[in-house]
This record gives C-alpha cells, structure tokens and sequence, in this order.
C-alpha cells in the first residue's frame, strides 16, 4: 500500500521576474514523494533556484511554496506585498497555524 501525504495549508508565491510576488495561502496536495505539488489547478514541480523551490507545469513560472510559519512573514524575502487567504482555509489557518482566533474573518495578511 502506497504512502500518502495529507494535504496541508501552504504559502503559496509566484515569483515572476522578481524576489517577490502575489501569493495565497491554501490547501496544497502532494504527490507520493512530495516531488510534486497541486494548488489552484495547477501542478509544480520541485526545483532548485535562489528564489524559488517550486516551477509550474504548465507555465514554467517559479514558485517559493512552503508551510506558513505561526508568526507570519512567510516570504521568502521581505515583503508589503499582502498574502491573500483560500476563504476553505482561513478558519484553520488563523486558529490553528496562527494561534490567532479573534482574526478568523480576516482574508488577507502581510
């Protein structure tokens, strides 16, 4: 019986031209060995770069995709560049990754 890796909430940046990019936050998928990723559609592959560990399948943009951390700042490199919330993750995210219920209706975070 194959191993299975339980989706979990992510930081999700797309990292175009730049160090920075728009990003969410939302339920990532694995595949068996973690090498490959789905969010939002799309699929991504694991690669290795300065600023990103992720390339998209389809499109070949970079992605910096990694578990949010409990105290924000989830970029890579600095940012004031908002993060926005999957709205079917921002209860849990707020209570659970954030320890921080009284901002559950909250849809986006820096």
């Amino acid at each position: 019986m194959a191993h299975s890796i339980k989706p979990r909430i992510m930081y999700v940046e797309c990292k175009g031209d730049s160090l920075t990019g728009p990003a969410r936050i939302g339920r990532v998928t694995f595949n068996r060995t973690a090498n490959t990723l789905s969010y939002d559609g799309k699929r991504f592959h694991r690669s290795e770069g300065f600023k990103s560990n992720y390339v998209c399948e389809e499109t070949g943009e970079r992605y910096w995709i990694s578990g949010p951390k409990k105290r924000g700042g989830d970029a890579l490199y600095a940012t004031n560049i908002t993060t926005k919330i999957d709205d079917d993750v921002r209860e849990e995210y707020w209570t659970q990754i954030r320890n921080s219920p009284e901002r559950m209706k909250e849809t986006e975070t820096l």
